[in-house]
């Protein structure tokens, strides 16, 4: 059974920790303590209550706000946009999938169409929701950690199994923070920067440069590698020490970009002990985006959660479901109600699959479908593209949400293929540790499970289109292209990247995203990326 006791106790426990971000700057955002139905002081006395506590954490990044057990989104953690609008993950997939030729979508919502166009603005309320919701997850985190130290918990009482699990779950609460500064150093570079410690009741956030913000991810991440649970033994949805890993891989592949310096030898070492930890391909590519896909699981590390009787909100699967079916799809094919009719893909995408259709990878939806996209506005310019199903793999029933609303298919934030990939490319660009022929058994591993053609040869260009091919709407493309030179430069273009059909290069300062105007304006310590 899936287990949501985490998103379950944050909506309809009798313990309330209220909504923390009203619409404003991320300033008066790590200002807040908290508002919660206890007092700190009391709260973390009873150990019963860290549970709790900590799902706030977790929930931050699956829902829109402290809801109620009909809606997962009301009370909005933040001000300003709809909770499910604003949802985390959903917001994760507009910089990353709707800025590049992995996806467009056909809704005009003010600040939407400049996503895909790359003509953003500090004042686009998408951006503002992702930094915000970055900074919600970060104060939440903070204030546990706060409240879970040694000091904090042998003036509390806690002893015993109960102090062991504690200390766990202050490893996590490090891990998630860690993780939302990571999205940070990777969308806006030079950042706020506030932990447990940090004064900002007197004084406004300080700034923190990308390269050494990449030092604290790069730190906290390696403490928590020793500081969480063993890999396999948490409980599902929660970060153990695979989780630490699989980011570090990530923080190490991209260490150029954020630093200047190569860090490949280090991403092929944690990369190593993610799959030496007893991690397995699923057998079947499309049963990990299923509504089931929870069960019989060894690939996934670590995943955000839903189910649709419990988890009800507007962001995560169920928007990738509902956003990618329109024109003539059937909707309860999908094991929902209907369509919104917004994301398709673009021919640049397409034709990665060099006319493969036999690879799973490429599930295309083409009747009705045109390939090329005249108007992005029509869902049926661009082929469809099937990626997350409300249907159960196990017997083709569909989710638990007899309304056919809200989706139960989890979605994975670190799974064993992106490790093998990232191995792969770590070898091909000089990393030590690793090796070519090992690297291209895993990505025909990959490609034997899909049912693509296998390869016998690999270099580090390939890595960029399989990357694609595999990680596809798994908001991971924004990141690769940039590592490739190829997001904003005119060495690669897809349909109406730069805002026109044939599409064009932009100007390279649109690597990084704004810091919202909201918060130049309320921190003088900031100063705004350049380009905007």
């Amino acid at each position: 059974m899936k287990n949501k006791y985490l998103y379950k106790k944050l909506i309809i426990g009798t313990i309330t920790l209220g909504t923390l971000i009203s619409t404003g700057s991320c300033t008066q955002d790590l200002e807040r303590e908290p508002t919660l139905g206890l007092t700190s002081t009391v709260l973390y006395k009873d150990f019963n209550n860290y549970k709790p506590a900590l799902a706030k954490i977790y929930a931050g990044l699956a829902i829109g706000g402290q809801g109620d057990e009909n809606n997962g989104d009301g009370n909005t953690d933040i001000g300003g946009i709809d909770g499910g609008f604003s949802n985390y993950l959903r917001q994760m997939y507009s910089m990353q999938v709707l800025t590049t030729d992995e996806a467009v979508i056909a809704w005009s919502d003010a600040g939407l169409p400049e996503m895909h166009n790359m003509t953003w603005n500090a004042s686009n309320p998408f951006v503002a929701a992702i930094y915000y919701r970055m900074y919600n997850v970060i104060a939440v985190s903070n204030e546990f950690i706060k409240n879970t130290t040694d000091e904090k918990l042998a003036t509390n009482g806690i002893s015993g199994s109960n102090l062991t699990e504690a200390k766990y779950m202050n490893a996590e609460a490090r891990f998630l923070r860690a993780q939302s500064y990571y999205h940070a150093l990777d969308l806006f570079g030079n950042v706020p920067y506030v932990l447990e410690t940090t004064d900002i009741i007197n004084n406004p956030p300080p700034r923190i440069t990308r390269p050494e913000l990449f030092k604290f991810v790069e730190t906290e991440l390696l403490a928590c590698a020793n500081d969480l649970k063993d890999p396999k033994t948490n409980e599902y949805g929660r970060a153990d020490k695979a989780a630490a890993w699989a980011l570090l891989a990530r923080l190490y592949l991209n260490a150029k970009v954020y630093t200047g310096t190569e860090r490949n030898t280090d991403c092929i070492t944690y990369c190593k002990k993610v799959i030496s930890s007893g991690y397995a391909l699923k057998s079947n590519y499309g049963s990990l985006f299923m509504a089931d896909n929870n069960l019989n699981n060894p690939e996934v590390i670590l995943s955000v959660n839903y189910d649709g009787m419990r988890t009800k909100t507007y962001g995560g699967s169920t928007f990738m479901v509902h956003a990618a079916i329109g024109g003539s799809m059937p909707a309860a094919q999908f094991g929902v109600n209907g369509g919104w009719g917004g994301l398709r893909t673009t021919k640049s995408f397409v034709s990665l699959f060099n006319g493969n259709s036999n690879d799973q990878r490429g599930n295309f939806y083409t009747s009705g479908q045109n390939l090329e996209i005249n108007d992005i506005t029509a869902f049926t310019d661009g082929y469809a593209f099937i990626k997350y199903k409300n249907i159960k793999y196990a017997n083709n029933a569909p989710g638990s949400d007899p309304t056919g609303n809200f989706v139960d298919a989890d979605i994975p934030l670190y799974r064993l293929a992106d490790i093998y990939l990232m191995y792969g490319e770590a070898v091909t660009r000089g990393g030590s540790g690793g090796d070519i022929a090992t690297a291209l058994g895993y990505v025909n591993a990959l490609r034997t499970r899909a049912g693509g053609n296998l390869v016998t040869s690999i270099n580090t260009d390939f890595f960029l289109d399989e990357r694609a091919r595999e990680m596809s709407w798994e908001a991971t493309r924004r990141t690769d292209l940039i590592r490739y030179g190829k997001f904003t430069s005119s060495a690669y273009i897809w349909p109406w990247k730069g805002g026109v059909k044939e599409g064009k290069g932009v100007d390279e300062y649109r690597n990084l995203f704004p810091i919202p105007a909201n918060d130049i304006v309320a921190n003088p310590n900031l100063i705004q990326n350049p380009g905007y």
